[in-house]
């Protein structure tokens, strides 16, 4: 099904013209001579692109496109505004509405269309699926025959009788390949060829020449014009559809969408504060193929370019206002404006105000003249200048982007190269880790157990022939050797919580809690200790590091209560996002100002006599609750107690499962 276009102008010459253009291009048009028409056609069909008139018998143009603005199904669909050249007020304030075009009267009927198959290609990001291929005859016989051939084939045809209309259409459909024939009415096949292949944005258009002599001549002048291969017409059609699949295999050829064609319709802005030479010479370009832009003063020129972007820019030199040099200047010093090529005119014609343009930005400077001949050459130059370098910022773009992704490839490989030989380190450093905590296991604790058992045994068999001292000396002998063995404990404790096996399942963390609490009952049966522990509270954890969490933070609040006349342990949970369980205590608390100290190895904020201990504990249970992937944090108020926090972040397959 071909696209619906809306136009809505009053003139039916207009709409007619419009209409034919359109239906020649493959859409479907939509007519409306007033708004309330095109109100009624927006609301009962589905419309892909609309062309809308500034100045409507029962309203605003502008306002019509506010409204179909508003509407869901028109917030994306592609507008042009059309209207004439009178008013630059109505194309600025239609662009700043919302148009994606503003194309003024007197209009090309066919850059109106080739514009709006750009919009909608860009807008909807397509390119046809099946391959393109525009056939160039002036046979109609032969034309008909190839093209039914390609069809049949599953290729998308386009067809131009004349090297000139196949330049046109190559420029507005960017087929994959052009079939030219060498002789042409006009321009012949090499020469397109050849237009073909200076255009950057339709070189990549693969092309073949096609002709009916038999000469060995002809084939040399089709490569020598670019042509990527040649074909006869009195080969067989089969042979012909053959290499061109062969052709478009080797070029890879697909159309190209970044550069604007030096064929395509091009915008001209030209500003000048006479209307009659501003008018003749937009009436000379016109003819041309431009689309002409037209401001009668430099602040007209800024506001219009504030809005809209233009192939060349024509302005005149001395002018009311902000004069040409002053404009040039703006202009230049605007990044989004400074590479659009600005030539000069002025009815000067001496060496001090060209150097004065040349010197403001100017890419070129021209005296005024009613013979056009050398402007539009002057202009045609300065657009393929523009293009040619697009098409070199392109090609450096692109081998900077190769340039890095080749530079971070490298960098990815050194990373994996580092990555794995520092895993190689890390097992080695590992195995040595090991080794010395077997050492420590088994080296250091056979000594102290001999050192406590000797002590013990000298104060059993010989405490009559110690005096007091002698008896002291023993016993402080002997709690070293064990506070010894306890740092050795802790230690290796600390070591295996990080190098342990790590298997998360669910568990009920209440039930450990209240077997810790049980065996701190047993231990020390003498003391009252109220102990409160929420019931069922389940997280997928390691249950042999969590007991070791409980064991260390309910064995500190044990601890830390002692001589409290009331005290009071409570294991539970906090928070709705987050859950963040906690141990609770009543005890001796600490200084919140040494709070940064408290999870490190062998920190004390207490001393020995006070509450005995190593001072790993709380390291190791950081360490722990790392592995989890939570955070561990306290709070606490010196002779009130103290709360240690954590949490758990659960795996996502059981955040789901939940």
């Amino acid at each position: 099904m071909s696209d619906k276009i809306l136009i809505v102008d009053d003139s039916l010459t207009v709409r007619m013209d419009l209409a034919a253009a359109f239906e020649e291009a493959g859409f479907q048009p939509l007519l409306c001579g007033s708004v309330a028409e095109a109100r009624e056609v927006f609301a009962r069909e589905t419309v892909a692109a609309a062309v809308l008139d500034v100045i409507l018998p029962d309203g605003d143009g502008v306002e019509l496109l506010t409204e179909l603005r508003a509407a869901p199904s028109g917030a994306a669909i592609p507008v042009l505004m059309l209207s004439s050249e009178a008013e630059v007020k109505d194309r600025i304030r239609g662009l700043k509405t919302g148009a994606d075009e503003y194309v003024g009267k007197p209009y090309d009927a066919k850059h109106v269309v080739g514009r709006t198959r750009e919009l909608l290609r860009t807008k909807r990001g397509d390119v046809s699926e099946r391959t393109t291929v525009l056939i160039v005859e002036d046979s109609i016989t032969f034309r008909e025959a190839l093209s039914e051939a390609f069809r049949d084939a599953g290729y998308a045809v386009l067809t131009a009788e004349s090297g000139e209309e196949g330049l046109v259409i190559a420029a507005d459909r960017r087929p994959n390949v052009a079939i030219v024939d060498g002789q042409l009415p006009g321009m012949d096949g090499t020469m397109m060829i050849r237009r073909i292949r200076l255009d950057a944005a339709l070189r990549g258009i693969a092309c073949v020449l096609l002709t009916g002599s038999e000469d060995r001549v002809s084939e040399l002048y089709a490569f020598d014009a670019g042509a990527d291969a040649f074909v006869r017409k009195g080969d067989d059609i089969e042979l012909i559809l053959a290499k061109i699949a062969a052709v478009l295999r080797g070029t890879a050829a697909s159309p190209q969408f970044e550069l604007g064609s030096l064929l395509g319709p091009r915008k001209i802005l030209a500003v000048d504060d006479s209307p009659t030479f501003l008018h003749s010479l937009a009436d000379a370009l016109r003819g041309e193929g431009y689309d002409m832009v037209l401001a009668r003063s430099g602040e007209e020129a800024l506001d219009l370019l504030a809005v809209q972007p233009v192939d060349c820019i024509l302005l005149d030199l001395m002018m009311p206002g902000i004069g040409g040099k002053e404009t040039c200047i703006r202009i230049k010093a605007s990044p989004g404006l400074r590479d659009i090529p600005l030539i000069l005119l002025t009815a000067l014609d001496d060496r001090t105000a060209m150097l004065e343009g040349l010197g403001a930005g100017a890419d070129d400077y021209i005296a005024k003249s009613s013979e056009f001949e050398v402007l539009k050459a002057r202009v045609r130059a300065q657009i393929r200048r523009k293009q040619f370098e697009d098409e070199n910022r392109r090609i450096r773009e692109e081998l900077l982007h190769n340039e890095l992704e080749a530079a971070e490839a490298r960098a990815a490989q050194v990373l994996a190269e580092t990555r794995a030989a520092l895993v190689g380190e890390l097992e080695r450093k590992n195995k040595e880790l090991e080794a010395f905590s077997y050492s420590v296991s088994h080296d250091l604790r056979a000594p102290l157990r001999a050192i406590d058992g000797f002590s013990r045994a000298l104060i059993e068999d010989c405490r009559d022939k110690l005096d007091a001292d002698g008896l002291d000396y023993l016993n402080r002998v002997r709690a070293a050797a064990q506070r010894m063995g306890e740092l050795i404990d802790d230690m290796l404790q600390l070591s295996r919580v990080t190098r342990a096996d790590f298997a998360r399942r669910p568990v009920d963390i209440s039930t450990i809690a209240r077997e810790v609490a049980f065996d701190l009952r047993r231990e020390d049966e003498a003391r009252q200790v109220e102990l409160k522990i929420t019931p069922d509270l389940v997280a997928e954890v390691d249950s042999r590091l969590m007991r070791i969490v409980l064991e260390n933070l309910m064995g500190n609040a044990w601890k830390f209560t002692r001589g409290r006349e009331s005290p009071v342990i409570e294991f539970g949970v906090t928070g709705a996002d987050e859950p963040t369980f906690f141990v609770r205590d009543n005890g001796a608390g600490f200084n919140m100002q040494h709070v940064d100290k408290l999870f490190r190895p062998f920190q004390r904020l207490h001393t020995e006599q006070e509450f005995p201990g190593t001072g790993i504990g709380l390291a190791t249970i950081q360490r722990v609750i790392d592995r989890h992937g939570g955070r561990v944090w306290a709070e606490a108020v010196v002779g009130q107690g103290a709360t240690f926090y954590f949490t758990l972040p659960q795996p996502r397959a059981a955040v789901l499962a939940a």
